[in-house]
């Protein structure tokens, strides 16, 4: 029995990849649906913060306060090597390039179940596309 253990993740998508009492780490790789011109919804959980820490590529979170349909969006282009934390309660999402890898930790079994979605409209989507290429184009 190996007394340090090792994960890579090289699959596109989402993988929690070890799961234990109370915690877990998952890894997400780029996929097309979180490129920016495609991201439909946001998603929260009301048990976990969520942690991301990227590890590749080009990311940026995504965080929203919900008011009926009035949908505010905050921006975060992330660097490798920051912790970034999703406090419990938070609507998010995140946007990535092709080459995206990010690391996630919540509680454990959060993609189970702890979740909620919130379908973007056609005027949401558009005005979070925007703020993203801004973002990323001011750190260029």
């Amino acid at each position: 029995m190996k007394l340090i253990e090792q994960y890579q993740i090289s699959d596109n998508g989402y993988h929690p990849f070890l799961i234990r009492d109370g915690w877990q780490v998952a890894q997400l790789n780029y996929m097309p649906e979180q490129e920016i011109g495609n991201i439909e919804k946001l998603d929260i959980h009301h048990l976990t913060d969520e942690v991301f820490i990227l590890l590749n590529g080009k990311a940026v979170l995504i965080g929203a306060t919900i008011n009926g349909d009035d949908v505010k969006f905050e921006v975060e282009v992330m660097k490798p090597n920051i912790t970034y934390n999703v406090p419990v309660n938070t609507w998010h999402n995140i946007a990535m390039g092709m080459d995206s890898e990010v690391i996630i930790v919540e509680k454990s079994n959060t993609h189970e179940g702890d979740f909620e979605f919130f379908q973007l409209s056609e005027e949401n989507k558009k005005e979070m596309e925007i703020l993203v290429k801004k973002a990323v184009e001011e750190i260029q």
